[in-house]
């Protein structure tokens, strides 16, 4: 049961709370009239487009290449008014693209005809999603076991799908609950979404759709073998963030990494660009029933875990507005943070302890990602296993939700089976020997850990304030995040960011606010 232990004052917490929705007003303006290249392909997805033509080119890709300047009314409207005049089907119409059909030269009929077409389509998409929220649910409630606290996460990533699964297999019989496919180095920047299963890819696997049913059946299996439901990720992130979501939606991915600011400050991306494809992602993937997993954690990688852990609280707030804006609920918000102090650093852990414990007192539905030691991880593997049984002693002490295990090979290379052994067989016996640990301890009065959470939420407000004068846009391109200077107009996917036309139009979008309740 989650106990408040660190007296944090809640006024405080509420003009955090405060400035995070004034940050974030003008942002939503932009993002309310502006549509971007990604945004009408995932539109289109929802409506059917799928494939790819002769040169491996996504079909949703060609039809919103071909648009030019009018894909600032939309590119839902052509693209059915296509399947009315031809009689087609989706699938017939896909072929028919990929094979040189030029859907923008044909005439369009009446508009009442195309919004009752797409009305069709999307509910095909919405009893889909229904059905795949339903399955997880239903095989949740079938197996009736108790949820782990916090529940495993390990990485798999190879390169090659299948390699993928039988790390991963491997992982869920040894009691992982969540299972992360690392995605190849720099898909972020690809601006399409490669096509069907994939057996090559540095540093992590290509996300497709063919590659998430592979895994989520593989998964499948060993769910109804254990008796109890293993969560798929995946990375919602980058140029293509909305498509993914669809995807994953389309597949049941049960989590999605999802965060424009990890886009903006770790790969380059367009400010402009990331902010309106995240709330498009966010919708679907709250309708999906998917929790997101935030990036915070990255902060820390490139400035340092003491001087700057406000950072990543005020990231918190801004990204809980942000989810909110979208329609999502606390319990889908997995806002992440790490354990990455300084070893070097006398009550190191004292401070670790403090900043997980704030996390979870002032986000007390949201189910917190927590991240391991990765900056300051060296070839010594003895040292980072211990480095890793601290930071498992943190989560467990602090009720954290989602676990990523650390890696004792973490600063050598990706890890071998044996690797996620004895990380899994660390974490299982740490947490399960402290069970208790969170309901039996309070902390000292006015103590270090009081003290260091009073003052990161103190030094929290005062970053807000600095942010809300200058407004997100400058105080991203100054520098003021994870010490990451990224310009306004530069940045990729800066050409895909269109303003709306007034007649813009995108049934996939008004059916997403009706039914998330979005004004």
């Amino acid at each position: 049961m989650l106990r408040n232990k660190l007296n944090l004052s809640d006024e405080k917490i509420a003009r955090a709370r405060e400035l995070a929705s004034v940050i974030s007003e003008p942002v939503q303006e932009f993002i309310d009239k502006s549509t971007t290249t990604t945004v009408e392909r995932a539109t289109l997805r929802i409506l059917g487009a799928d494939g790819v033509d002769a040169d491996d080119q996504p079909i949703a890709n060609v039809v919103v290449d071909n648009m030019g300047d009018n894909l600032a009314f939309g590119a839902a409207k052509p693209y059915i008014n296509a399947l009315l005049k031809k009689g087609f089907t989706p699938d017939e119409l896909n072929t028919a693209i990929a094979e040189g059909l030029d859907i923008h030269e044909l005439e369009l009929t009446d508009f009442t005809h195309i919004k009752a077409k797409a009305d069709e389509l999307i509910q095909i998409f919405a009893e889909k999603v229904k059905k795949n929220v339903k399955y997880r649910n239903d095989k949740i409630k079938e197996y009736n076991r108790p949820e782990s606290n916090p529940k495993l996460y390990i990485i798999v990533a190879s390169g090659n799908i299948y390699e993928d699964v039988k790390q991963a297999e491997s992982a869920a019989e040894l009691g992982v609950d969540i299972i992360a496919v690392i995605r190849a180095t720099a898909q972020s920047l690809l601006d399409f979404v490669p096509y069907g299963p994939t057996t090559e890819g540095f540093g992590g696997t290509y996300a497709t759709q063919e590659n998430f049913k592979i895994m989520r059946a593989a998964l499948d299996k060993v769910c109804d073998k254990q008796g109890r439901y293993i969560s798929l990720v995946n990375y919602c992130s980058g140029l293509c963030m909305p498509e993914i979501a669809v995807m994953g939606a389309f597949e049941r991915l049960d989590m999605m990494l999802n965060d424009s600011m990890y886009g903006i400050l770790f790969r380059d991306i367009n400010m402009y660009r990331t902010f309106v494809d995240q709330k498009f992602s966010r919708m679907v993937n709250t309708y999906a029933d998917v929790i997101i997993n935030t990036g915070e954690d990255n902060y820390l990688t490139t400035s340092d875990a003491f001087e700057s852990a406000y950072t990543v609280l005020a990231s918190q707030f801004i990204n809980e507005k942000f989810a909110y804006n979208a329609g999502m609920p606390a319990r889908l918000m997995g806002l992440g943070h790490a354990f990455e102090m300084d070893p070097e650093i006398k009550n190191g852990f004292l401070y670790e302890m403090a900043q997980a414990q704030m996390a979870r007192e002032i986000f007390p539905e949201a189910p917190l990602k927590y991240m391991p030691p990765t900056k300051h991880m060296t070839g010594n593997v003895f040292m980072g296993h211990t480095m890793d049984a601290m930071f498992n002693f943190a989560s467990k002490a602090t009720g954290q939700s989602i676990h990523l295990l650390g890696m004792l090979t973490e600063a050598l290379h990706t890890p071998y089976m044996q690797d996620r052994f004895l990380a899994i067989e660390s974490a299982k016996y740490v947490m399960n020997s402290m069970e208790d640990f969170y309901d039996e301890v309070e902390f000292k009065k006015d103590g270090l850990i009081m003290q260091r959470a009073e003052k990161v939420l103190n030094q929290t407000i005062v970053f807000l304030e600095s942010v809300q004068k200058k407004g997100m846009f400058d105080s991203i391109e100054e520098g003021l995040f994870a010490e990451m200077k990224r310009p306004k107009a530069r940045g990729k996917g800066v050409k895909g960011v269109i303003e709306r036309a007034p007649s813009y139009w995108n049934p996939t979008e008004e059916f997403l606010k009706r039914e998330l309740g979005i004004n």
